[in-house]
């Protein structure tokens, strides 16, 4: 009987339990059941602390220069001159001089470049750099090593290749601007310089001495030359000697120094004291007017202006020495 009971017992556990229809309340909801907590053990072994979070690290923003910067690198650029095939005459490098140029010079360890200069210039300072031998020496002239065949040479070797530097050299006429780079084996045996403004000057000042040279005008009889002519007025350092015509055209004369200031223009002074720029010529120290005039000025300056004045006197004036 036991096990009977045993089993029923089993089976009312097992079956679901049968609705009840007998009852007529309405049935209540069943109560929801409470959410489980669940604590999560520490771990028995060691514990790894958290990883760090990774620190960023700032770009660094590319070096940006200053517009003054840039301008300066341009103008820099644009005012160096390189060495050139055409230039060379043998193994001098040959530049045409031209102030404000820089000049690019290449060198190399254990062999010296020869800077010359030009014959007659005296150096009077050249500059100097830790990592490179600068020096200077002399060629031509006397004895005394003097005069305007000496000429000045200034030598440059670098103890080392990849160098760069700047070099200043200073005359009793003129400045040098070099610059200076090293390299393993190549170097410039020698430069030298032309001078095209110098020889502009020289051309300008021989064709002036032959102007000079020349008569004022040919063809003149002396007994119809006519000095009467009257100068008065300012003193400038220009102011005419004396002024004489030929009937024809009418001559000025000026001190030998008018060609070292400014000339002055002459203007033609009529009845009424009205001026009127005239045209002339100037050969040498003389102004030629192609006509005759009763009175003229010379006038120059703005606010304190020089004026003289050259009158026709018709008075004959005698050439000839009082005996």
């Amino acid at each position: 009987m036991k096990t009977a009971f045993l089993a029923v017992t089993a089976l009312a556990v097992a079956a679901p339990a049968a609705p009840q229809t007998t009852s007529t309340a309405p049935s209540r909801p069943a109560k929801a059941a409470a959410p489980s907590t669940v604590v999560a053990k520490p771990p028995s072994g060691p514990v790894n602390p958290p990883p760090k979070a990774a620190t960023r690290v700032p770009r660094r923003r590319p070096f940006s220069s200053s517009p003054a910067e840039r301008r300066v690198r341009a103008a820099n650029h644009a005012a160096t001159l390189e060495p050139a095939t055409g230039s060379y005459l043998d193994a001098v490098q040959v530049f045409p001089y031209s102030d404000g140029v820089i000049y690019h010079v290449l060198s190399a360890p254990g062999q010296v470049t020869d800077i010359a200069l030009q014959p007659g210039e005296a150096l009077v300072a050249a500059g100097d750099t830790v990592r490179w031998v600068i020096g200077d020496t002399t060629s031509g002239g006397s004895s005394s090593g003097s005069g305007e065949t000496k000429r000045t040479h200034v030598l440059v070797k670098p103890f080392t290749a990849g160098l760069a530097t700047n070099v200043i050299i200073t005359t009793d006429r003129r400045t040098y601007h070099l610059a200076l780079t090293s390299t393993a084996h190549t170097a410039m045996a020698a430069l030298s310089w032309t001078y095209p403004q110098d020889a502009l000057i020289a051309l300008k000042a021989a064709a002036e001495a032959a102007r000079a040279a020349q008569p004022v005008a040919t063809g003149l009889a002396i007994d119809q030359l006519h000095f009467g002519y009257a100068i008065s007025g300012d003193t400038p350092t220009w102011r005419p000697l004396r002024a004489f015509d030929d009937g024809r055209q009418t001559f000025i004369e000026f001190p030998a120094s008018l060609g070292q200031s400014e000339a002055p223009p002459l203007f033609l002074m009529d009845a009424k004291g009205k001026a009127e720029l005239v045209n002339y010529r100037v050969l040498g120290r003389y102004y030629v007017v192609d006509r005759l005039f009763d009175a003229a000025e010379l006038r120059l300056g703005l606010k304190h202006q020089d004026v003289v004045r050259i009158s026709r006197t018709g008075e004959a004036i005698s050439l000839r020495r009082p005996s």
